[in-house]
Order: C-alpha cells, then structure tokens, then sequence
C-alpha cells in the first residue's frame, strides 16, 4: 500500500510504502529507479502491527518504477500502484506517479 502526503519541501512529495502482517520475510527492501535497483539501500522496518514500512520524500512530478524483495529472493509488486508497466524479466513493476 502507498499512503502520499505533504513533504518539508513543496517540490517533494512524501511518501510511505507499506506491505501487510500477512507478509512472511525476515527482511524487505524497496527497490526501485529511485535508488539505481539497489537491493540493500531501502530496508523496510517491522511496525509494531507487524507491517512493514518505509517513508522516502520523492520528487513531485515524476514517475517511479519500484517492487519489493522479500528475504532476498522474492520479488513483489504493490497491488495498490498507480499502475504497472513490463519489465525486462517477463514481470511487472510497480508504478507510482507523484
């Protein structure tokens, strides 16, 4: 799920990336455009619901492609995107526009 709101800069856009409890991982990591792919910048932490979260403020205006890698090996798109677009390994990535 991405929840948008206001961020300390009118030209940023915060925003949170939040997978549900139901989601078994010892670690999750926010991959995207954003961060070049990396697959350990943009660890996820475990609320105290059990969900999984990370807030980054984004450039306003933009379009991010993204997933989530849980435990390392599997990859996971946000079913609450704004939409999806085919990536280079027969799946899809997760869109969001700011």
């Amino acid at each position: 799920m991405i929840t948008k709101g206001n961020a300390s800069k009118p030209d940023k856009l915060r925003v949170t990336f939040r997978l549900p409890s139901s989601i078994w991982a010892e670690t999750v990591h926010l991959v995207g455009d954003f961060n070049g792919w990396n697959r350990q910048s943009h660890p996820l932490d475990r609320t105290a619901e059990g969900s999984w979260e990370i807030t980054l403020e984004l450039d306003r205006g933009r379009m991010y492609q993204f997933r989530y890698l849980v435990n390392g090996t599997d990859w996971q798109n946000d079913w609450n995107a704004d939409r999806y677009i085919p990536n280079p390994f027969g799946g899809e990535n997760s869109v969001l526009e700011t």
